[in-house]
């Protein structure tokens, strides 16, 4: 089968919700497995799939948002892990900004009760930190997005840039040293380039999976954040390419790994 039309094939064969061995391909398609390994590398480097261990989905369309709370639950392991490692990286008394989306609302949790400022960008975090005392919460005004109730237009972008924080918790729809720290949105993509220049530490928090995978806003490069908190999934090249920009590299095993 030639490789174009092997490519075709393959990406029909997947979607971004479950999972296809490298074994079912390999039987679709004919070719050994070693192929279709490096096909699924040939793909993934166009932003059309992304690789797993044993298969591969389908990467999802490019400014397309699934529902928060399914968001959440996909690797939640993973990142309430990610969440109670960059917890340490935060100190007592500490000025934060929280950044939205589903892994910051993971370290809005492992921050509850701890005596902390905290400029939460979702209602979600706020609400979060806001059920126990400790720590004292700021919500910017304006427009709240719909679902993931994050905060977003002029009035969140003014609060960013007028807070010098200690530590920014950052997350991001993608980050691909390639392509930059990007988002779905404009507006997101502006309050996250504020955020990273109000803050002393950035800290930007995220699977290993969207370290291969681009959205259409960029808001910043690998070598503005200080530390990358990830999984062991993110691949060594990916890791490598951050620890050369003076990133500090922390990879996080799940709990139930």
């Amino acid at each position: 089968m030639q490789r174009s039309l092997r490519h075709s094939v393959i990406m029909r064969a997947l979607t971004p919700s479950r999972l296809t061995s490298v074994e079912a391909l390999v039987e679709l398609t004919g070719v050994s497995a070693v192929t279709i390994r490096r096909d699924l590398v040939d793909l993934e480097s166009h932003g059309l799939v992304q690789r797993r261990r044993g298969g591969a989905l389908k990467a999802p369309q490019r400014g397309v948002r699934t529902h928060f709370t399914a968001r959440y639950d996909t690797g939640r392991a993973a990142k309430e892990a990610l969440a109670a490692h960059v917890a340490t990286l935060i100190a007592d008394d500490d000025s934060v900004i929280l950044d939205n989306g589903t892994t910051c609302f993971a370290v809005a949790h492992e921050l509850v009760g701890r005596p902390l400022t905290v400029l939460a960008l979702s209602l979600r975090a706020a609400a979060v930190l806001a059920s126990r005392p400790g720590p004292s919460v700021v919500v910017p005004g304006g427009p709240v997005e719909t679902d993931s109730l994050a905060l977003v237009g002029s009035a969140a972008l003014e609060a960013v840039t007028e807070m010098r924080s200690d530590v920014l918790v950052l997350g991001a729809c993608s980050a691909s040293p390639a392509h930059g720290l990007t988002s779905t949105t404009y507006d997101d993509a502006r309050i996250k380039r504020a955020a990273l220049a109000a803050a002393s530490r950035r800290v930007l928090v995220t699977t290993g999976e969207k370290l291969t995978s681009t959205s259409t806003f960029r808001f910043g490069v690998v070598g503005d954040v200080t530390d990358l908190v990830t999984t062991p999934d993110a691949p060594e090249e990916q890791r490598r390419r951050f620890a050369d920009e003076g990133v500090t590299v922390h990879v996080v095993e799940p709990a139930d790994a």
